[in-house]
C-alpha cells in the first residue's frame, strides 16, 4: 500500500510540474522583454543541474541496472536535443503570442505530443497493421479537441490576449514544433535506454548533457555574438525561466520514480498527460484574470483533447517482442516514452 501511495505521489509531482512549466516559461519570457535566448539558456542550466546531478546521486546511492554504450549515448543525446528544441518552441510561442497564449499552447502541446510519440513508435516498431478503430477514434478526438481549443481560446480583454493573424500563425507553428519535438523525445530516449540494457538514469543523464550543449552553449554563443543586443538579463525573468526548466526536469524525474516504484505506463502516462494541461490552463486563466473570457466550448475542447490523447496512448499498437522498462521524458515538455512495450 505504501508503494502505491508513493507512485501516486510522484504522478502528482509530474502533473503539477509539467502543468506549471508553460506558465513559468511564459512569465520568464515576458519579464525579459520577450527575449528568447536568455530564457532558453536558463532552462538549459536548470535542466543540466537536475538531469545530471540527480541521476549521478541516485546511481551512487542506489545503483542502476544496465551499462553505458556508444549507441545508447547517441540516441539519448538525440532525445535531449529534441527536448531542447521543444523548450525553445514554447519560448518562441510565448514571445510571439504573449504570456497569456500559454492558456492554449500547452494544452495543444500535451494533446499533440502523445500522438506524435505514438506514430514515431509505430514507425520504429513496424506495427502499422495492429492499429485498431479505438486508436483512430482517439486521434480524431485529439484533432477535434485541439481545433476547438484554438478557435475558442480567449482573444481579447484586459489580459492582453489580442493577436494579429501573423502572430497567431507563428504561435501555431511553434506550438506544432514543440509537439513534434516532445513527441519524438520518448521513442529516441527509449532506444537509448534499450541500448544501455534498460538503464533509466544513464539516458536521463545524457539528456542533461545534451541540454547543456543545445540550450546553454548555443544561446551563449549567440548572445556573445550580439544577438538580442537591445535586451538584458533581469532577476525576475531569470528566476521564472530557471523555475520553468526545473519544473520540466522535476516532472521527468517524477515519472522516473513512479516507474521505479512499480507504476505502469498504462495508467501513469495517461494520468500525467491528462492532468498536466488542466493544471496549466487553470494556472494561466487565474494569473491572467481571464475567467470571463473563457467559454464552455474552450473547456469542452480541453477535455476532448485530453481524452483523445489518453485514448491514443492506451490503444496504441503493441508488439509482441520482449518488454523493456519505459523510458523517461523531458518537460513540458519533455515527454516520456509512454509505450515502451510497443517498441
Amino acid at each position: 500500500m505504501k508503494s502505491f501511495f508513493n507512485v501516486v505521489l510522484f504522478i502528482v509531482v509530474a502533473i503539477v510540474s509539467w502543468g506549471v512549466y508553460g506558465p513559468m516559461l511564459g512569465s520568464g519570457t515576458a519579464a525579459m522583454n520577450h527575449s528568447a535566448w536568455r530564457p532558453f539558456m536558463c532552462v538549459g542550466l536548470a535542466y543540466f543541474v537536475i538531469a545530471v546531478v540527480a541521476p549521478l546521486l541516485l546511481m551512487q546511492l542506489f545503483g542502476e541496472k544496465g551499462h553505458w554504450s556508444a549507441k545508447g549515448v547517441i540516441w539519448s543525446m538525440i532525445a535531449g536535443a529534441c527536448g531542447a528544441v521543444g523548450a525553445v518552441g514554447v519560448i518562441l510561442a510565448a514571445k510571439n503570442g504573449g504570456r497569456a497564449s500559454m492558456i492554449y499552447v500547452m494544452p495543444l502541446v500535451f494533446g499533440g505530443a502523445p500522438v506524435v510519440n505514438t506514430f514515431v513508435t509505430i514507425f520504429l516498431a513496424k506495427t502499422y497493421k495492429q492499429i485498431g478503430p479505438a486508436f483512430y477514434a482517439g486521434l480524431i478526438l485529439v484533432i477535434a479537441g485541439s481545433v476547438t481549443v484554438l478557435l475558442t481560446a480567449p482573444r481579447g480583454g484586459s489580459a492582453g490576449l489580442v493577436l494579429t493573424a501573423s502572430q497567431l500563425a507563428l504561435v501555431c507553428v511553434f506550438t506544432a514544433m514543440t509537439a513534434i519535438s516532445f513527441g519524438c523525445y520518448g521513442p529516441t530516449l527509449h532506444k537509448g535506454q534499450v541500448a544501455m540494457a534498460g538503464s533509466r538514469l544513464r539516458p536521463f543523464l545524457c539528456v542533461g548533457i545534451a541540454y547543456f550543449l543545445v540550450a546553454v552553449l548555443v544561446p551563449g554563443i549567440l548572445l556573445g555574438a550580439g544577438a538580442e543586443s537591445g535586451q538584458s538579463w533581469n532577476l525576475s525573468g531569470t528566476a521564472w525561466s530557471l523555475g520553468g526548466g526545473a519544473a520540466g526536469a522535476i516532472g521527468a524525474l517524477g515519472v522516473i520514480m513512479a516507474f521505479n516504484l512499480g507504476g505502469k505506463p498504462l495508467y501513469v502516462m495517461p494520468l500525467v498527460f491528462g492532468g498536466a494541461p488542466v493544471v496549466n490552463t487553470f494556472v494561466e486563466v487565474a494569473r491572467n484574470s481571464a475567467w470571463e473570457h473563457i467559454g464552455p466550448l474552450f473547456y469542452a475542447g480541453l477535455i476532448v483533447t485530453a481524452a483523445g490523447a489518453v485514448t491514443v496512448l492506451v490503444f496504441a499498437p503493441r508488439s509482441h517482442g520482449p518488454a523493456h522498462a519505459p523510458a523517461v521524458a523531458d518537460a513540458p515538455p519533455h515527454k516520456v516514452e509512454t509505450k515502451a512495450r510497443s517498441v
